[in-house]
């Protein structure tokens, strides 16, 4: 797993780019931390970013399964953090930042959780073409294990 002091000190400077590295390349570090290769060819059209965001939240839960909780959320949520997340056309993450938080600790689960996933699904007709991007917001909401749920799949309070 990364350091999780050096990432807090980078989550807290506001912006982090992913790694530059192969999918499925060793990242030297604990074999939880490995890349991902991008899904197979589907073809998914979006009719909106809001479709496409539910289809990224489900495929980041799912390569974090250790990292999330489920269920109703806590009355008071310790921590919320903000990501503004870049995909190119073929779904690979270009960019990640920490848009919002207040928490150091929250920000580096939600940056390592996209250096986990490192490939979203392809963004197809929203972003088609080499060179194209797509950048969208997600809101990771946390318990006190630093557990978190995506705000676009969080069950309605």
């Amino acid at each position: 797993m990364p350091d999780t002091a050096s990432a807090a000190s980078a989550a807290t400077s506001g912006e982090l780019a992913v790694p530059a590295q192969s999918p499925g390349a060793d990242s030297g570090a604990d074999p939880e931390y490995t890349r991902v290769a991008p899904l197979p060819l589907q073809r998914t059209a979006f009719d909106h970013v809001d479709m496409y965001k539910a289809d990224a939240a489900r495929h980041i839960m799912r390569h974090n399964m250790a990292h999330t909780f489920s269920g109703a959320l806590p009355p008071i949520l310790p921590a919320v953090v903000v990501l503004r997340i870049t995909v190119d056309y073929t779904g690979k993450l270009t960019k990640v930042i920490v848009q919002r938080s207040r928490n150091d600790t929250a920000s580096a689960v939600a940056v390592a959780s996209m250096q986990r996933t490192a490939y979203l699904p392809m963004p197809y007709n929203l972003a088609r073409e080499p060179g194209r991007s797509l950048t969208f917001m997600e809101t990771f909401l946390f318990d006190r294990d630093y557990r978190f749920q995506l705000r676009t799949l969080a069950p309605v309070q």
